[in-house]
């Protein structure tokens, strides 16, 4: 059966939320999420989120699974509103863990946070098989940008993250915590191996730099032959001497902290202190 995937582009953090259902009024999971954030004002939202929810709605779908291809360093995800909303259980990859224990220490969170990965209601391990409706899904550990970095093959379709990006702008940085690009190399020949007319879902997208409109979608054929880093028969060493370099020329995304501390935590804001007022904790000097 060809899946029904609708995307929600969020501009403010250029990522790509998916809707995947099998038919109208049926089973669906919601991919990569995203909770509205203006860190100037120290604000959060909801807009981005509510999109998702009305089309739900509209559609009649029953959210089965509220999935993150890994933890995300650009947005904070918008998993437990919508779980509070629309129900659902929040999915990762089970090497969450190597994520919290990298940074548990860098927020100063040890006393008041398990790095078990007990936040979330599903940890899958590479070729964990689910379901979404008469949907099968299967999970492959796709490593390199995190460790915790997974790709869901449902139906005909790849959904990525942000180990691809579309074939004009290559693939994901390995410069965080854990990241590796000889093990991206690795996921990224695995998520190749698809069958060629796999649909591809990717995470992220700037338009090329501004020469195109954002776009979301590719296919297995496309980035085999054309993607910019790894198409046309890159070798490993290639690769890897490309990806290290350009990485040591790349800024810190602007919302790694509030991000990285949030989304360890599944999406659950900290704890209101004693005023009432919740804080994000911003390590200087450490990244």
């Amino acid at each position: 059966m060809t899946l029904i995937v609708e995307t929600f582009f969020d501009v403010a953090t250029n990522n790509a939320t998916y809707v995947v259902c099998d038919v109208p009024g049926g089973s669906c999971a919601v991919i990569d999420p995203v909770l509205d954030l203006d860190l100037a004002a120290g604000r959060t939202g909801t807009t981005a989120a509510d999109r998702v929810i009305a089309h739900v709605e509209v559609m009649g779908l029953t959210v089965e699974w509220i999935l993150e291809t890994h933890v995300h360093a650009d947005h904070l995800t918008a998993a437990p509103y919508l779980k509070r909303k629309l129900g659902g259980q929040i999915a990762i990859g089970e090497h969450v863990t190597a994520v919290q224990k990298s940074f548990a220490p860098i927020f100063d969170l040890e006393d008041e946070f398990t790095t078990n990965g007990s936040q979330f209601d599903r940890l899958f391990a590479d070729g964990d098989v689910f379901r979404i409706g008469v949907l099968e899904a299967r999970v492959l550990h796709t490593p390199g940008h995190t460790p915790a970095c997974v790709t869901y093959v449902i139906g005909d379709a790849a959904f990525t993250g942000d180990t691809f990006f579309m074939p004009d702008s290559g693939t994901a940085r390995c410069d965080f915590p854990g990241g590796s690009a000889r093990q991206l190399y690795q996921s990224l020949q695995k998520i190749l191996s698809l069958p060629r007319e796999t649909r591809m879902f990717i995470n992220h997208d700037y338009g090329a730099g501004g020469k195109r409109d954002c776009a979301w979608e590719t296919t297995v054929a496309e980035q085999k032959s054309d993607n910019i880093h790894v198409g046309g028969g890159v070798s490993e060493e290639e690769f890897v001497e490309m990806r290290e370099t350009r990485d040591a020329t790349l800024a810190v995304p602007k919302l790694i902290l509030p991000a990285l501390q949030v989304n360890i935590r599944a999406g659950e804001l900290p704890e209101a202190a004693a005023n009432g007022t919740r804080y994000l904790r911003i390590p200087l000097d450490r990244l």
